[in-house]
């Protein structure tokens, strides 16, 4: 075994021994902001409900996140702790452990986030989040510490690279036609396929979601204002038909088919980022629980 793994799987242990079997659940849950399902769960409310804009790129910039670390997984193919150390497992994962993506996941949402949040709740969440998810990984024993150190260093390559990348840009993009747009985004798809064919799910989710947008920002410009009440049944109504979209392909065609062929997995993931970024808001705005943005009343405007 490589020195470094050796070390790591002292360090796995000491964590283990430092905190205690008592903390088990816990770590799990911190784990789980760590996550991919913490994620999407929350960006759909941050896209209906907080900001359109941020809420697309910051969609865009998780996604693209989450392609780089499989790519980096499937090039490295590091084995994890208990692979070693059985014992040393106090969970599972079905993927390599280089880089860690719960870490990495942490870093890219909660720093891409800074742009959304108060400065000094940012930069708290965004320094504690990503280090707690951490030490819960080391814990559960499914991570090297490298892995750790690994997925927070590409989530914040990730994050600053989208910076400079959107000011950059951003303004180009804007100005070329919706239809050179759409073809660009799929192209971009088909590349991602091309590169990591065994994670369609990525580039289908990419190529549903960044379409959304696209039609969206040409079509329908919706403001994420309203009452609470009405937010909540945005995120209820939106949410509830996304787990539809996502449900139905397995129940007409069984698990085996829709989990298993690439190209049903790509389809089902597209139409689900497709409702997310486009199909939600057009339905809200049908059900009048969320407006465009032209229709907006202004502060102290008499409602029309």
């Amino acid at each position: 075994m490589h020195p470094i793994l050796a070390w790591g799987l002292d360090v796995v242990e000491a964590v283990q021994n430092f905190f205690g079997p008592h903390m088990l659940v816990p770590m799990k849950i911190i784990t789980f902001f760590g996550s991919e399902y913490f994620i999407f769960a929350v960006l759909p409310f941050l896209y209906w409900c907080v900001d359109r804009k941020k809420g697309a790129k910051i969609g865009i910039v998780v996604i693209v996140s989450g392609f780089l670390n499989s790519c980096l997984k499937m090039l490295f193919m590091q084995p994890r702790p208990y692979d070693f150390r059985p014992e040393l497992g106090l969970a599972r994962e079905d993927t390599p452990g280089l880089p860690s993506g719960h870490s990495q996941n942490s870093v890219t949402f909660w720093g891409a986030m800074l742009t959304v949040l108060p400065k000094a709740l940012g930069w708290t969440l965004a320094i504690t989040v990503p280090l707690l998810v951490g030490i819960s990984r080391l814990y559960l024993g499914v991570h090297f510490p490298t892995d750790v150190f690994a997925g927070w260093a590409v989530g914040a390559f990730v994050v600053v690279a989208a910076n400079f990348l959107e000011r950059k840009l951003s303004g180009v993009f804007a100005r070329t036609p919706m239809r050179f747009q759409l073809i660009t985004v799929a192209v971009i798809a088909i590349i991602m396929n091309f590169i990591l064919p065994s994670a369609t799910m990525l580039s289908g989710i990419f190529l549903g979601s960044v379409v959304g947008f696209v039609l969206t920002g040409h079509k329908l410009k919706f403001a994420t204002g309203g009452t609470a009440a009405q937010k909540a049944l945005r995120y209820l109504i939106g949410n509830g038909i996304a787990v539809l979209v996502y449900i139905a392909p397995k129940l007409i065609l069984g698990d085996e088919l829709a989990l298993g062929q690439p190209l049903v997995r790509f389809v089902r993931y597209a139409l689900l980022g497709l409702w997310i970024s486009y199909g939600a808001p057009w339905l809200l705005i049908k059900l009048k629980l969320m407006h465009l943005e032209k229709d907006e009343v202004s502060p102290g405007a008499a409602p029309v």
